[in-house]
């Protein structure tokens, strides 16, 4: 087996941005470390000049803008049918100039929890239709609550998984601080940072559902 199969890798995926003062500095440490990362975006947050700029400026750096739904709001499971579609139809095309030919689109839970709350059936088929592939992740080190503590978290992650999706957040809790020293760790440990996503974390890719979504709905 050749070594590369062996190496661990990490994908690093960005919720909830963007937000000016802060995805700039990241983008900065991605782009003095030449690392391209996945960077899951609310929509209504890109009214403004400043954050059309800092998704263009994604583009042009080599990272993938994904759909994080229109507001953040009730995760998909709470929610009819119509405001479904809304969350997710209306921020896919607020997005669509940016996201490329691969529609990437992570649902949203409680506190990161991989749970029934994530989707429902009308978000299913909407994703299915419109040959999109649904992102999940297999490491939520709490950034959010923790804005030092979650690296060691992170690293803690990284090692029990052969291919790490970590979800951390480009939000103003000064979390991003802390990213060049994940960066360090994970360089010093031999990790790889990797764009590619492992396929299980991706029950729908291109609109084929290829692993259960059963235990993401609703009863």
């Amino acid at each position: 087996m050749p070594p590369s199969t062996l190496a661990k890798r990490v994908t690093l995926t960005f919720d909830n941005g963007p937000t000016p003062g802060v995805t700039d500095d990241v983008l900065d440490v991605l782009a003095e470390r030449y690392l391209q990362a996945i960077f899951f975006v609310v929509a209504n947050r890109v009214d403004g000049d400043a954050a059309r700029d800092l998704l263009t400026r994604m583009v042009r750096d080599g990272h993938q803008v994904g759909n994080h739904s229109l507001s953040h709001g009730p995760p998909l499971g709470e929610l009819c049918a119509q405001d479904s579609i809304a969350e997710i139809d209306t921020a896919y095309r607020r997005l669509r100039e940016f996201t490329g030919e691969r529609f990437l689109f992570r649902p949203w839970g409680t506190d990161g929890q991989l749970g029934r709350r994530c989707l429902n059936p009308t978000a299913v088929d909407y994703l299915i239709a419109g040959k999109h592939t649904c992102v999940m992740w297999n490491s939520v080190p709490r950034d959010w609550e923790d804005p030092i503590g979650w690296v060691d978290r992170a690293l803690a992650d990284v090692a029990a998984h052969p291919h790490t999706v970590t979800v951390i957040h480009d939000l103003p809790t000064g979390a991003m601080r802390e990213l060049p020293r994940f960066l360090d760790e994970l360089e010093r440990a031999g990790v790889a940072v990797s764009s590619e996503l492992p396929e299980d974390c991706l029950p729908i890719i291109d609109g084929r559902v290829v692993s259960s979504v059963d235990h993401l709905m609703p009863l």
